[in-house]
């Protein structure tokens, strides 16, 4: 088994290097990244976005449970039960992108309320310092709060300072509505694969491409008018909501996020509902997962 692993790493590390090299190669000019539907330079992207989450961190879950009738709280749910944190014993995890603590929060309360598990671990990652401030006020009202179980740190998903985030650390990496706003998604997956420990599971859930004309007609409408004017009405800023809505849109359909994963040297089920993604309220939003090997 372990020289297999050796070679599966061996491996990411030469596609990573080529993937590079081939963009160094064919790119002159300056990087770009979309924002929303803009295109910007690539360093300017995380100002930006960090800009957005300033503005939106106060409001956040308001916004959240407004814009989706609440039902983003289901999805979250079922995020984590289907990883049934608790049930093989204590798991050392990170939540990346997780400033609000929603997510950290219901790992905790799973393996505690299913298990009897007191010990499994979450560490709150996030860029934007605003929505940790957010999160740690949630757990002050918590029996988590001031325990081991739970920490908060001000990083970027995309480069992890080493120092703290080691290679083959966690069990669980889990990381909801985050990975679109990051300026290289690929470089978020691996990351990702090198904190994990072999055998360790990565988890996203992120809005994602409805399949059904209908609906999708539908949902778009719903996004373009009734999101913003919300983003409006309840957090005074539209601009922020625009881009959100914007950048659900150019994110990667579910066939070439999984790809993603793959190439950052996961291994997924088969490229379908119910293999290596599940499509939640037909899209609209999606669970992807990979296991380190």
């Amino acid at each position: 088994m372990f020289p297999v692993s050796r070679f599966c790493r061996q491996s990411v590390v030469l596609r990573r290097w080529a993937r590079r090299y081939a963009h160094t190669e064919s790119n002159a000019g300056p990087k770009t990244a979309s924002f929303g539907f803009k295109t910007v330079k690539e360093e300017e992207k995380e100002d930006l976005v960090k800009n957005v989450f300033d503005s939106v961190a106060t409001s956040y879950d308001l916004m959240n449970d407004a814009t989706s009738f609440g039902v983003h709280r289901l999805w979250k749910d079922e995020f984590v039960s289907s990883l049934n944190p608790g049930k093989k014993g204590p798991m050392k995890c990170i939540d990346v992108a997780g400033g609000t603590g929603d997510i950290a929060l219901r790992i905790l309360d799973h393996a505690r309320e299913k298990f009897a598990d007191r010990e499994t671990t979450v560490e709150v990652v996030d860029i934007n310092g605003q929505m940790l401030g957010e999160g740690y006020k949630r757990f002050k009202k918590t029996m988590y709060h001031n325990t081991p179980q739970v920490s908060f740190h001000e990083a970027n998903a995309q480069a992890l300072p080493e120092a703290h985030f080691q290679d083959n650390t966690y069990d669980l990496y889990t990381i909801a509505f985050g990975i679109r706003n990051c300026t290289s998604i690929p470089s978020v997956l691996e990351e990702a694969y090198r904190v994990l420990k072999p055998g360790g599971t990565f988890a996203c859930l992120e809005f994602s491409k409805v399949n059904n004309p209908l609906m999708s007609m539908l949902y778009d409408q719903y996004s373009f008018s009734v999101i913003p004017l919300l983003g409006t009405i309840l957090a005074g800023d539209r601009d922020s909501y625009q881009y959100l809505v914007e950048s659900i849109r150019k994110f990667p359909p579910q066939p070439e996020f999984a790809k993603m994963i793959r190439d950052a040297g996961f291994t997924t089920g088969k490229d379908e509902d119910g293999g290596a993604w599940v499509d939640l309220w037909g899209g609209i939003a999606c669970i992807h997962k990979g296991v380190k090997v």
